[in-house]
């Protein structure tokens, strides 16, 4: 019977880690190593995507956790969050192309706005998409540490996971 308990913690372990609503993930890499940082504090709402009623998502920078507690508060200074508190991402059109979802997505952190054609998936009442995006891309110098032995490079993936209204 124990065996029972077991696997049925494991399964509703999956499943609430599958449930996880909305959030943005940004990854990098160092010459030594890679990092995550992920914002899981978004709205848990779903998101319509009409052409009338596209999403308008504002971050807190200080909500993003790369898992470690020296790099957290190392990715929030490189990104300024005491002067820019707030990373904002606009849908600014969205199209569906067969299979696909395209939109056109404005990223503006540090006063510095870009826009980005990023390609979606619906995956799970979910829509999923991912973008690469440069530090340089927002004057950005990438930061070095220990001396330059450690730098981070300027390449970032950025994924979008949003709960949808169907």
């Amino acid at each position: 019977m124990r065996p029972f308990y077991i696997l049925l913690l494991f399964l509703t372990t999956i499943i609430k880690i599958d449930a996880q609503e909305n959030f943005v993930k940004i990854n990098g890499s160092t010459n030594i190593n890679s990092f995550q940082c992920i914002n899981s504090k978004l709205k848990n709402e779903a998101y319509s995507f009409s052409e009338k009623n596209l999403p308008n998502i504002i971050l807190k920078v200080t909500d993003f956790d790369c898992g470690n507690k020296m790099m957290t508060k190392d990715f929030q200074k490189v990104l300024n969050a005491e002067k820019y508190p707030e990373m904002t991402i606009k849908f600014l059109n969205f199209t569906r192309n067969q299979k696909k979802y395209i939109a056109v997505v404005e990223v503006k952190m540090m006063n510095q706005s870009r826009k980005y054609n990023v390609e979606f998936n619906l995956e799970n009442n979910k829509m999923v998409g991912r973008k690469n995006v440069k530090f340089s891309d927002f004057n950005i110098t990438p930061p070095k540490k220990m001396g330059g032995m450690v730098v981070v490079k300027d390449d970032l993936d950025l994924t979008f996971s949003l709960s949808i209204k169907i």
